[in-house]
């Protein structure tokens, strides 16, 4: 694995998984909408690639993905990282957040895709990763369009894990623990309970080889999300009451 493209990583998890892809040596292309704090790490690292693309838009990220192959010479691993996070009841919520919510987390995953298979199949061999969520498994009150989209993605890592298994290509999910990111502010959880967001990145970094579908930055959070996945239903209730009860209490 030499090249690694990834969306949305200009902040938070995504920053610190590619601050360590570079420190492993990997060469990273990063598409992001705003790409002003990597200027640091662009001087640095000549093997870092920044490209300005808004993920709901195909066509540009099959120009970034040309780009990215044109400069390091191939596309082993994709990862798609963007996301949009929205809160609010169902009530209250238009149908134009769930599709802007869709474009952005479901359609970007499926656009990067298609942007990379090509290249993937010629070379023989690929990995492909979505960052979900365990809200897309176990669900969540007042975050229904995110939580929907993370659902999806799940879907869709298993179909198209099933479709290209024979060229050598593989589809995983990443599982992050909820962190201290800009948008996991407004849940009514306090800071002390939320990972950093370094110690996540790099441990997601450092877990990239794994071949399992869940990969995770901690043996600890692989356990919780294995729990998500075997009693939805139960953790569902269980996370929502707690968060109710911090909120209750006022606590933030």
């Amino acid at each position: 694995m030499k090249n690694i493209i990834i969306t949305g990583a200009a902040q938070g998890i995504g920053y610190y998984l590619v601050k360590q892809l570079l420190d492993d040596q990997f060469n990273v292309t990063v598409l992001d909408i705003d790409i002003d704090s990597l200027k640091g790490l662009s001087k640095e690292w000549p093997s870092l690639l920044t490209l300005v693309c808004d993920v709901r838009d195909a066509n540009r990220i099959k120009e970034c993905v040309k780009e990215s192959v044109q400069k390091f010479g191939s596309v082993d691993c994709a990862i798609h990282n963007a996301c949009r996070c929205t809160f609010g009841p169902m009530n209250i919520t238009e149908v134009a957040t769930y599709r802007d919510v869709f474009d952005v987390n479901y359609f970007g995953a499926l656009y990067l895709s298609q942007a990379v298979l090509p290249y993937m199949k010629q070379q023989k061999g690929g990995k492909i990763i979505f960052t979900s969520s365990g809200v897309g498994i176990m669900g969540f009150a007042n975050i229904c369009p995110y939580a929907s989209s993370k659902g999806a993605i799940e879907a869709l890592a298993k179909c198209l894990n099933l479709e290209f298994i024979n060229d050598g290509i593989s589809f995983h999910i990443f599982h992050p623990p909820l962190t201290r990111t800009k948008s996991a502010g407004p849940l009514p959880v306090p800071d002390e309970f939320k990972a950093s967001p370094e110690k996540v990145g790099v441990g997601l970094a450092k877990n990239i080889h794994k071949k399992s579908f869940i990969i995770c930055h901690s043996t600890s959070q692989r356990l919780q999300t294995l729990a998500c996945y075997l009693f939805p239903i139960k953790m569902g209730r269980l996370m929502n009451k707690l968060t109710t009860r911090y909120e209750s209490a006022g606590i933030n």
